[in-house]
């Protein structure tokens, strides 16, 4: 359920001399609330004693006739309400012009021997990224794939999930999924003829594709075949990685990690996902159980299962040795742990040499938090987080190395490895680093990070007018929360901003599986900020700013700590005159929908409108969903009493109150999410529509070519946004977003 940020933006409005704008009131006009409460049918259980009503269980059925008709009734009312708020085509047109004002956006950059470089881009007027190689950073490129191409053959809109590029170049895997759905497709493309190579490989959802060294060698992980009648709980369990020659037959693929080969014991629902080591010698077997962040490591042999044989596994450490990072060099593993080291060490082990016993501390737990690794050949490079600034550091393999600060152009943010992939800054048979770089107030750029330590601008992200604003800053504050814990907020605004409680305000916050909302930039936030708003940022316990103890202390039972947090935040804005519950409107994706909605079903009177996107709203019932069984070591199970406490505590839908007045809320899905079930929605709004007694109105915005966000076009993200942005401010009571009285 890990989440893409929501970039907040509105109308751009004309700056006051020497002060922030201030937003233009007008009383808000409310309408009959777009979406009507359906016929309630109650369905009760009973956990521990405790009653659970579900008067909406029946809106899970989507494809029924009767839910069916009911979802795409409100969602077309929905949509109807927010065209017809005034502001709204203008503000959409703003969006795009700040979106469009860079020539390109560049993502995913890779580098490969002789000089090839693998990219995503999306140019100003594309709807979609592309795959793209170049000879050398601003050499002769070529288009390897084109979403777009394919949307225009098939009807439907099309995005690549992953890639990765064998050795030299020569070939490329990627994953390819239709309309959000994250069904990926496993596609091999010869580069120099950008032919397909071989039959692509279903069921490649989390695909992890690698190469041999030799590139001849393809290995994936694969889901399983889901046969009729199988509990659709199922989807992500008994997963494999599978190895096959480059061009062969997926069906002909040889298992060589999973449950059931000697010497690998792990459970249904964990994952494994093995690779080559860079130069042959290994092959590391990652184990992941849902979303748990400690790993389980396997290593075996590479040559053995080259020439055909059964892998020699050997666990090296499972869960219990805490460990959240793995890198490779030199017959050994570099870990991040947070074994009794809260803000967690960087370990070295030697392969096969006497296992965890021969660990070597090289970087022992201090005030920053170790945040990631990565090995490039000239060094061992280290991410740290100080406060919410990310600093780099560098270690050479000598015995006695110590380590060295690398010093980085802007103070921000950056991230050694993918959140989600095996996509890494270094890579190993090569010096230095490729690191993307922004802050709050510098948009993103790629720079290049020599083994001298030097760093310049690699000039692969083009630049554009408003990267770099100089009357943009950023506030960093602690508020004390309800039981005296720091919380960490982030107000970004303009310069001379009037605290006089009447600034229009988004609060955002996410707070789940240890992620941290750490600084990052979007042009399209300068119109919002111009139009007189701040735009606040919170790290609740349950993120991890502050390390492994913060994350576990908003983590399951202790997850009320987040939306208390959360709503701690809240309350010092208005009390420090940032805004006013009128002016306030709160934001959260996927896991965040926890947070934004249990802090709206607490505190109803603080907000004027809330907003969660493809929120996690039924808690109770998302472990009997595919991605739910995922889940549980985050949220636990209702299995157990403490985990369904645990989760009737989290679940906004549980904590809907008839009688309450709630403030304006817009739920918004892609009703093709393979993550958080659009029916978290949809129940939710019935929910709303039957209990709220405020009049404000409850919208169901659904995109019925849309999943979690993960893939959507230029256009899905610019309609969707200018809907969030003019109905806060309609809701905010902004001048020039007031609908006609009905």
């Amino acid at each position: 359920m890990k989440t893409h940020r929501h970039f907040i933006a509105a109308l751009l409005l004309a700056a006051l001399a020497g002060a922030q704008a201030q937003a233009p009131t007008q009383a808000v006009t409310q309408i009959a609330s777009p979406t009507v409460a359906p016929p309630a049918r109650d369905v009760a259980e009973t956990f521990f004693g405790t009653t659970v009503h579900d008067p909406y269980r029946w809106l899970e059925d989507i494809k029924s006739p009767e839910a069916a008709a009911w979802m795409k009734a409100s969602s077309e009312r929905s949509h109807a309400a927010l065209a017809a708020i005034p502001g709204r085509a203008k503000l959409l047109a703003e969006l795009e012009k700040l979106d469009g004002s860079v020539p390109a956006r560049v993502f995913g950059v890779a580098r490969e021997s002789g000089d090839r470089w693998f990219f995503e881009r999306r140019g100003a007027g594309e709807n979609q990224f592309k795959l793209l190689m170049r000879d050398g950073p601003a050499g002769r490129e070529r288009v390897l794939v084109d979403p777009e191409a394919i949307e225009k053959k098939t009807g439907k809109p099309h995005a690549i999930n992953y890639y990765a590029a064998a050795p030299g170049g020569a070939h490329v895997a990627y994953g390819l999924s239709a309309q959000g759905s994250e069904a990926a497709v496993l596609h091999v493309l010869d580069t120099r003829s950008g032919k397909p190579v071989g039959k692509p490989v279903t069921r490649a959802d989390y695909g992890s594709p690698n190469f041999s060294p030799d590139g001849r060698w393809l290995m994936y992980s694969r889901l399983q075949a889901m046969k009729p009648g199988m509990p659709a709980t199922e989807k992500y369990q008994h997963a494999k990685t599978w190895l096959m020659r480059v061009g062969g037959d997926p069906e002909k693929a040889r298992m060589v990690f999973g449950r059931g080969l000697p010497g690998v014991d792990i459970t249904p629902v964990e994952v494994p996902i093995a690779v080559f080591t860079h130069d042959g010698r290994w092959l590391l077997g990652l184990v992941f159980n849902g979303t748990q962040r400690e790993l389980t490591l396997y290593t075996a042999p590479a040559a053995p299962v080259l020439a055909g044989k059964t892998p020699r596994w050997t666990r090296l450490f499972d869960a219990a040795a805490e460990v959240t990072g793995v890198a490779y060099q030199r017959d050994a593993v570099y870990l991040v742990s947070h074994h009794e080291a809260p803000r967690s060490k960087v370990l070295r082990v030697p392969l096969g040499a006497g296992g965890m016993a021969a660990a070597e501390l090289l970087v022992p737990p201090g005030e920053q938090v170790v945040t990631g690794i990565a090995a490039a050949v000239d060094a061992l490079y280290v991410e740290r987080r100080d406060g919410n600034v990310k600093r780099l550091y560098k270690r050479a393999y000598a015995p006695a190395a110590e380590l060295a600060e690398v010093k980085l152009p802007v103070q921000g943010s950056f991230r050694l490895n993918d959140d989600e992939g095996l996509g890494s800054a270094a890579d190993p048979r090569l010096p230095g680093l490729v690191l993307d770089l922004q802050s709050w107030t510098r948009a993103r750029q790629i720079y290049l990070v020599g083994a001298d330590g030097s760093v310049r601008n690699s000039g692969l992200q083009p630049q554009g007018p408003y990267d770099a604003p100089d009357d943009v800053v950023a506030t960093e504050v602690k508020v004390a929360s309800h039981d005296g814990a720091q919380v960490p907020l982030s107000i970004i605004h303009r310069k001379g901003v009037a605290l006089d409680g009447r600034n229009p305000t988004l609060l955002y916050g996410y707070a789940s599986y240890g992620i941290t909302e750490e600084p990052f930039f979007s042009p399209a936030r300068l119109a919002w900020l111009d139009a007189g708003g701040v735009f606040a940022v919170a790290n609740p316990r349950g993120s991890s700013v502050y390390g492994h103890d913060w994350y576990k202390a908003g983590w399951q039972a202790n997850k009320p700590n987040t939306w208390k947090d959360f709503i701690a935040c809240a309350q010092w804005l208005i009390e420090r005159k940032w805004t006013s519950p009128d002016r306030l409107g709160i934001l959260g994706g996927s896991a965040g929908g926890i947070l934004v909605g249990r802090a709206m079903t607490e505190r109803p009177d603080l907000f004027a409108a809330v907003v969660p996107a493809v929120g996690v709203l039924d808690a109770v019932r998302a472990e009997v969903t595919p991605n739910g069984v995922p889940n549980i070591p985050e949220f636990g199970t209702r299995t157990n009493e403490a985990g369904f406490r645990a989760l009737l505590a989290m679940s906004s839908y549980h904590q809907i109150a008839d009688g309450t007045k709630y403030p304006a809320v817009m739920l918004t899905h892609g009703v093709n999410d393979p993550r958080v079930e659009v029916w978290h929605s949809t129940k939710a709004a019935a929910r709303l529509a039957a209990a709220s007694t405020s009049g404000r109105p409850i919208l169901l915005r659904l995109d019925y070519d849309a999943g979690h966000g993960i893939g959507n076009t230029r256009a899905q993200q610019m309609q969707e946004r200018a809907d969030i942005y003019a109905f806060f401010l309609w809701q905010m009571g902004v001048a020039g977003f007031q609908p006609k009285a009905p």
